[in-house]
């Protein structure tokens, strides 16, 4: 497909909305972001440059059923990639977590999606600073970084949208390359 898919796991609404800005802010190159929980694995796969994001629940856990989302997330969806070649696929990703309530599992859900993402052969980009948060332990954090953006919309929501724009920029070379390449 010759648009950045982006797709996204959420409960409360906050994930698909920091999803809905990052389509903003990539325009027609974007295509519409969908929730997890309401696409099928043949359709993700169909880009070759994908945004993916989720929201923290739990330790050690992909938000789902088992994390009381109702309608399930991508804990019920990963099954359905299990074993599929990203090969060839850029994949950028966004997690959500607030460092001051779980400091010490801090934005923990991205990393399931980033190891998928590398077990799968795809080349993962936008790995971010952890520079000007404050948490104890994440396992989101490789080789010093963040696997990707996170964002802490409770306790530094006034961040959310510098942060956003900077990493856009940051990632929309690979993710365009793929589109033409």
């Amino acid at each position: 497909m010759n648009k950045i898919g982006i797709f996204f796991g959420t409960n409360s609404g906050t994930t698909r909305l920091m999803a809905k800005k990052m389509a903003k802010l990539l325009g027609d190159v974007a295509a519409k972001p969908l929730n997890i929980n309401r696409t099928t694995a043949e359709e993700l796969l169909q880009y070759d440059a994908l945004i993916l994001g989720t929201a923290t629940y739990g330790i050690d856990q992909l938000p789902g059923k088992s994390t009381d989302i109702q309608d399930g997330s991508w804990e019920d969806f990963m099954p359905q990639l299990a074993g599929k070649d990203l090969s060839g696929k850029v994949i950028a990703l966004y997690g959500l977590g607030d460092q001051e309530k779980y400091p010490d599992r801090f934005a923990h859900s991205l990393i399931h999606l980033y190891r998928w993402g590398v077990a799968g052969g795809a080349d993962v980009v936008g790995q971010w600073s952890t520079e000007g948060y404050a948490f104890k332990q994440s396992p989101a954090v490789v080789d010093g970084q963040f696997v990707g953006l996170v964002l802490d919309q409770q306790s530094q929501s006034l961040l959310t949208e510098a942060r956003l724009s900077a990493w856009i920029e940051a990632i929309k070379p690979a993710l365009l390359a793929k589109l033409v390449g």
